[in-house]
């Protein structure tokens, strides 16, 4: 299956049990909402996914479990955030055996590379691959920006196609689109963006609270490219409050809590993350119950 990089793609969220094992049952509950409402995407291991708290054989089962659930009906993309480059390779490889579709990537972890290390970094795992590949620019969270000139000297990789548009820089969909036309293809990765990108002429979104709310994230999008954006406005103003969820150290967190309240998630997270609790728990509970009181009717939008 090819790419189009284009639509809502949900970074989803992992599910545990009580005993803090794998939860499949209801990560398939998530992952049939999630297709319901029409994404065009699955997006595994970022860290709404908590990955750096999974086990290599967890990573294994969600890949495998996700690639049958979606049944080939939209790519599974798998995120490749490494501390090396052998890292990154082994990880490409072990996403195509597992029968991924595409891959994400975030510039080396821990070690602040720098622009040419960056680059040779992207340029090494992508030869050693077929997958097509999203980088991910997210230089406020990572500190490693991937500038204009970086993304000139990454396009003679033929797979590297899109960039997690995340520099909270909306002005930055411009140049990449002036620059590159649609050989590379924007993705804003800023739940509190989302509407605005895709006027600025972002392909997709790259979403959080798209795993409690999947219909209102797509209705959002497809109102907008569709051109009705009065329609698109009026659910996006509801919806930013608890978009601004996304935006925190413990999204992860909040956005379960969400998940909790909609029906297709639970709350349990993997130490080091423990529930919210006292005076933050109060202030996001009470935002999701605002959100949930005043939840619009969405208009057809498929």
């Amino acid at each position: 299956m090819s790419i189009s990089w284009k639509g809502v793609m949900p970074a989803v969220t992992t599910k545990f049990n009580d005993k803090d094992e794998l939860d499949l049952e209801m990560f398939s509950v998530n992952i049939k909402a999630q297709l319901e409402a029409g994404v065009s995407g699955i997006i595994l291991g970022g860290t709404l996914g908590e990955a750096s708290t999974l086990t290599y054989d967890e990573k294994k089962i969600l890949m495998k479990e996700t690639v049958k659930l979606v049944k080939s009906e939209v790519p599974v993309i798998i995120n490749i955030a490494e501390q090396t480059t052998k890292g990154a390779i082994q990880a490409a490889e072990v996403a195509e055996d597992c029968g991924a579709t595409g891959l994400m990537m975030l510039p080396p972890m821990r070690y602040k590379a720098n622009d040419y290390e960056t680059v040779t970094y992207f340029k090494e795992t992508a030869k050693s691959t077929s997958l097509p590949i999203m980088i991910y620019n997210n230089p406020i969270d990572y500190g490693i920006m991937v500038t204009l000139d970086m993304f000139d000297e990454l396009m003679v990789c033929d797979n590297i196609q899109a960039v997690k548009e995340s520099t909270r820089d909306i002005s930055n969909i411009t140049r990449i689109k002036s620059r590159f036309g649609n050989r590379l293809k924007v993705l804003t990765g800023v739940d509190t963006l989302g509407l605005e990108s895709v006027l600025m002429g972002a392909d997709g979104w790259v979403a959080g609270l798209v795993c409690a709310f999947p219909a209102e994230t797509c209705a959002v999008f497809e109102l907008a490219k569709a051109g009705r954006i009065e329609e698109a406005l009026e659910i996006y103003r509801w919806f930013l409050p608890l978009l601004e969820l996304d935006i925190s150290p413990q999204l992860v967190q909040n956005i379960k809590m969400a998940e909790v309240a909609t029906g297709i998630g639970t709350e349990n997270v993997r130490a080091p993350r423990l529930p919210l609790i006292g005076a933050e728990r109060e202030r996001v509970a009470t935002i999701i119950k605002k959100g949930m009181a005043s939840r619009p009717k969405l208009p057809q939008y498929k």
